[in-house]
């Protein structure tokens, strides 16, 4: 494959919302170009991953490289990166967005802008990008491209006049696409002599090359057999294979300024290849450095167990594999004494727990108890010290805290209208504060600053039932603000159960010391003694159910007689159980762990 000139390059992603169908446009645009021939073809072939095709997302951004003979008799080498819609990969998107000049908008015309379309369009236009409007779903009976088109004037501010339509399921206006992408994005800027200069996309692990990076040629160009180095964390490297994904990896000679494609060189460990890193030659470097990426923040956690104690090591192993293929992800040892060895694990948000842990129950065949998912506080200490507290359970004392901040995010929720009471309630409940409410269309557009700690909870599923599944939500981390939050505690038999602790905001404790409390009541089975199930916040109880006790009959054998006899017996039986809940130690069962961490309001 000869290196073709730079004009004829176009780098360009496809973002969009979640199902609004960048994965299936992607499959049309492979199968036009004849990137893969037909019997090759499968639906969402950029989704590799088991998962990505049954949830129908895509978790991870794809490249792949399409050339396409236009009708100005030119022959055009196209790169396309496909980008997650979802809000917890928008790290994904934004890594993807920095390697490409132009993006490709694609909204469905059925159902208009959402609340995701927004954000990440705003990330390609800061990335300086050209964006080709694209109305996808017009076969459907309820797409309204007219309205559309206004929308996309009205919210984004993008002219839609020349908006281009297509229905990526059945192919029409494909071709559309094609030229639109050629004629209306710019091709790459680079200088082939400069030294080389390449920016580090992604990378992930095989098992037969080692890691393979994904990079996007600046200046220079990079070659098979070269010294490569990585300015950040300053390992070099000779290069053994450099290769293009058509999507199939293949082989090329050299990668020019503006191409992207891949390399591998024997690097054991993704670590070793930060995301957004700069590459250059080892013998001739070069001069600065590009801006690279924020490395991803986890923001919320959670711990992970096995549920069978004599498979920690398992899990070791299966994290350790998970962790090379997606940096993002992290973790470190921690022991409960409810249940057992596990993990304290970082994720970006609430589907990627979801996502790691499904991927771990399934790829690694684990049991695995979810423990409930908290986020980041920062503690300033009377001392002037400020701590991370990433559990609960380690909370240092009070009387030595001065004060405790928790994260804030700035939510945009899209919603038809019948249903904004209902949402504008859920964010009130949430502790939320409004900051903007206007209309888009026929739906509102709602701006709330949340706690992150009330919305990782359960709030993506409060908000899609009591919207019917209509309303659409996007957030950013803002801030730290300090907020009046206290430790609750839950005790069984007046032992604390470190498992359950959790931070909540002390107007709300009470409500849910009592839930947890009712819940516990009903998951527990009775011993034979009485247990107090109590929720306390440091010394004080703030609520108590009380599990009775199993009776055996010990007065069956008396049959008539002294009433003394029955007293008698009763009150051997009464010492006895009293001794016992001095000594007895009470079983609390792992569906019990597991459903209370799952408590609903």
């Amino acid at each position: 494959m000869a290196a073709s000139p730079q004009n004829n390059i176009r780098n360009f992603s496809i973002v969009a919302h979640i199902d609004h169908g960048k994965s299936t446009l992607a499959d049309r645009l492979i199968q036009l170009t004849g990137g893969l021939q037909a019997r090759e073809m499968t639906e969402q072939v950029l989704d590799s991953m088991d998962i990505e095709k049954e949830r129908g997302i895509t978790i991870k951004a794809q490249t792949v490289r399409l050339t396409y003979p236009a009708q100005d008799g030119k022959t055009y080498i196209l790169n396309l990166m496909d980008t997650p819609g979802h809000v917890d990969f928008a790290y994904e998107v934004s890594r993807s967005l920095a390697a490409c000049e132009g993006s490709l908008l694609v909204v469905d015309a059925s159902q208009g802008v959402e609340a995701q379309t927004l954000a990440n369009v705003y990330q390609a236009l800061d990335n300086n990008h050209d964006i080709v409007p694209v109305l996808n779903k017009i076969d459907l009976p309820a797409a309204e491209p007219d309205r559309v088109k206004e929308q996309i004037e009205e919210v984004i501010g993008l002219d839609a006049s020349d908006a281009v339509p297509v229905s990526a399921k059945t192919g029409i206006g494909i071709d559309l696409v094609l030229e639109a992408i050629v004629n209306r994005l710019p091709p790459p800027k680079g200088d082939r002599e400069a030294p080389l200069k390449a920016m580090l996309v992604d990378s992930w692990y095989d098992v037969y090359l080692g890691v393979v990076v994904l990079v996007r040629i600046v200046d220079g160009v990079l070659k098979k057999g070269q010294r490569i180095r990585l300015m950040g964390t300053n390992a070099s490297y000779d290069v053994d294979k450099v290769g293009v994904f058509t999507p199939k990896m293949t082989d090329v000679e050299s990668l020019g300024p503006g191409e992207i494609g891949f390399l591998t060189g024997s690097i054991k460990e993704v670590a070793d290849t930060r995301v957004g890193d700069t590459i250059t030659e080892e013998k001739r470097q070069t001069a600065d450095m590009l801006p690279g990426f924020k490395p991803a923040q986890p923001v919320v956690f959670c711990g992970l167990f096995p549920v069978d104690a004599a498979d920690f090591e398992d899990l070791r192993s299966a994290m350790g594999k998970l962790r090379l293929n997606d940096a993002s992800f992290t973790f470190e040892m921690e022991t409960s004494a409810a249940l057992g060895f596990g993990f304290r694990c970082g994720f970006l948000g609430l589907l990627h727990l979801e996502i790691i842990q499904e991927r771990l129950e399934r790829e690694f065949n684990l049991d695995l108890i979810a423990t409930a998912p908290s986020v980041i506080y920062k503690i300033q200490m009377t001392n002037g010290d400020e701590i991370e507290l990433h559990n609960p359970a380690d909370m240092p004392d009070v009387v030595k805290i001065e004060e405790i901040s928790e994260p804030w995010i700035r939510a945009t929720i899209l919603t038809p209208d019948e249903y904004l009471g209902a949402v504008l309630k859920l964010c009130q409940d949430r502790r939320g504060l409004q900051i903007d409410l206007n209309y888009v269309g026929k739906r509102a557009m709602v701006v709330y600053d949340l706690p992150l700690n009330e919305v990782v909870f359960d709030f993506y599923d409060r908000l899609k039932s009591i919207s019917k599944g209509y309303a659409s939500f996007d957030y950013a981390i803002t801030d730290y603000r300090v907020g009046d939050l206290v430790k609750m505690s839950i005790l069984v038999n007046a032992e604390p159960v470190d498992a359950l602790s959790m931070l909540v905001h002390r107007t709300r404790a009470e409500a849910r010391g009592r839930a947890m409390c009712e819940k516990l009541k009903e998951l527990i089975p009775p011993h034979l003694f009485v247990i107090p199930v109590q929720a306390a916040l440091g010394g004080k109880i703030i609520a108590r159910e009380t599990i009775r006790a199993l009776r055996k009959d010990v007065t069956a054998k008396c049959y008539g007689g002294d009433a003394s006899r029955k007293r008698k017996l009763l009150d051997k039986q009464k010492a006895g159980k009293k001794k016992l809940r001095q000594f007895g130690r009470v079983e609390i069962p792992q569906e019990a762990f597991i459903a209370a961490l799952k408590m609903d309001e």
